[in-house]
């Protein structure tokens, strides 16, 4: 079973309802893995504002091309596997998947600040505990306490930023291999028939 935090009655319970699911949460958005870059007090204020969901082994936590879900997870226990179909829109069955993620993981981060359709789909690989952390949330912090909101978004920002230079390295290489590629084809062609 899963409890959505945006999904229409459903009614996820706070993180801070679980202290100790709330400290956990507070420390592993400071790990340098998070990049948030966030002081213990900083953390737990932003997990004060978090939502507590639970996902079973197999439930979709995040669909791409979802447009009406602006939050982001942070994976307190169980792991996700990251899958996208790309732009040839494939069945979902046919997805690739690009990664698996554990705990202190943050995923969605984009669609919580442009509120942009969901860029890839992420399914529970076993029973998954996360924080939410809601559009609705990050406008209150934004509202309240505009340092702390701009230094996490600044954090989440460099999280994506990096993801996009690391991607870029990935299709440089990509178009290397494609360009070897041609030229051995070029190659053989030009050569004599046996």
């Amino acid at each position: 079973m899963s409890t959505h935090p945006d999904a229409p009655g459903a009614a996820p319970r706070p993180l801070t309802d679980s202290p100790a699911l709330a400290t956990r949460a507070a420390d592993l958005l400071r790990t340098p893995g998070a990049m948030l870059q966030l002081a213990p007090e900083e953390a737990a204020a932003v997990a004060a504002r978090m939502a507590l969901v639970h996902y079973a082994a197999g439930a979709t936590l995040l669909r791409e091309g979802d447009a009406s879900s602006g939050h982001l997870l942070l994976l307190l226990e169980g792991s996700v596997q990251v899958d996208t179909a790309g732009p040839s829109g494939q069945a979902q069955a046919d997805a690739v998947a690009v990664s698996v993620l554990g705990p202190g993981s943050i995923i969605g981060e984009m669609a919580l600040l442009d509120g942009a359709p969901r860029s890839a789909s992420c399914t529970a690989r076993s029973p998954v505990t996360a924080a939410a952390l809601s559009r609705r949330a990050l406008q209150q912090l934004l509202d309240e306490q505009p340092r702390l909101a701009a230094k996490l978004m600044i954090g989440l920002a460099k999280r994506i930023a990096d993801r996009l230079r690391a991607l870029g390295e990935q299709l440089q290489l990509y178009a290397q291999i494609g360009a070897r590629q041609q030229q051995e084809l070029e190659r053989l062609r030009a050569a004599p028939p046996r």
